[in-house]
């Protein structure tokens, strides 16, 4: 990032602070898009992955969302099933029916669609906000 520009010492201290402010500005608005563009993506795999409901009528998959946040310079974007919030961990990671006799006989197994698109997106997210802050702003 670095430029040449003419300046007299006095001016020197508010040059370099302009430059930070807008090193920060373009880093935090280009991170909270890079956040936003992989929540999207997470939230379209998971609706396509996602098991249908007891009922059949597609409300599981429809209930996904995306809760956004940010407050004191953390961004963060949380994706919930609104519709069916009880059912995402039961079907994530499975549970033991009402009628079953003894651990191994009357379980459902597992139907992972939430963690794999997080393995799926995530790691990339992160290669590419750590190029975002290398590169003060810009991929």
């Amino acid at each position: 990032m670095a430029s040449n520009f003419n300046t007299d010492p006095e001016n020197m201290s508010i040059e370099i602070s302009d430059m930070v402010r807008q090193y920060t500005e373009n880093v935090s608005t280009d991170v909270t898009k890079e956040i936003d563009d992989t929540a999207n993506k997470m939230l379209d795999e998971i609706k396509s992955t996602a098991p249908y409901d007891p009922k059949g009528n597609g409300e599981y998959r429809k209930g996904f969302k995306i809760k956004k946040s940010s407050k004191s310079g953390r961004t963060t974007r949380i994706i919930y099933n609104k519709n069916c919030p009880g059912l995402v961990h039961l079907l994530e990671f499975g549970h033991v029916i009402r009628n079953g006799t003894g651990r191994y006989f009357g379980e459902t197994d597992p139907r992972p669609h939430m963690r794999p698109a997080y393995d799926k997106y995530v790691p990339q997210m992160e290669k590419n906000i750590d190029d975002i802050i290398k590169n003060g702003g810009r991929k």
